[in-house]
C-alpha cells in the first residue's frame, strides 16, 4: 500500500466514524468520553488542529459543524441532555485517560 492509498483509507474510515456519530444522536458525548476518552468535540478539535497544521483557515465553529453535520448550538438544543451526577463523577474519574486534545487532561 502506498502513502496515498493509506491516506484515502484513513479518510474513508474517518468519514465512516463521523457518519456513525451523526446518526447516533441518542449517544451523549459524556458517555463516549467516559468510555473512550474522546467525543465528538475532541474530533472537531483534532480536525481543527489538522487544518491549522496545514495552513487551512477553519474556525472552531466550522470544525464543530464538520463533525456534527449542523451548527453545534443546534445539535445541543436538539440532542444534548443534562449530565447526571453519576456521569459527571465518572467523567472526573476518567480525566487522566481523556484525549490530550479534549482540554480535560
Amino acid at each position: 500500500m502506498d502513502e496515498m492509498e493509506r491516506i484515502r483509507l484513513e479518510a474513508a474510515a474517518f468519514r465512516g466514524l463521523v457518519g456513525h456519530l451523526r446518526e447516533r444522536t441518542d449517544v451523549q458525548n459524556i458517555d463516549i468520553m467516559n468510555l473512550a476518552g474522546f467525543c465528538r468535540n475532541c474530533l472537531s478539535k483534532w480536525y481543527k488542529a489538522a487544518a491549522d497544521e496545514q495552513g487551512i483557515e477553519l474556525s472552531k465553529e466550522e470544525a464543530l459543524e464538520a463533525i456534527y453535520g449542523m451548527p453545534y448550538s443546534e445539535w445541543k438544543a436538539k440532542y444534548q441532555k443534562e449530565a447526571s451526577a453519576e456521569q459527571m463523577a465518572r467523567f472526573n474519574e476518567t480525566k487522566p485517560l481523556h484525549a490530550r486534545i479534549s482540554g480535560h487532561v
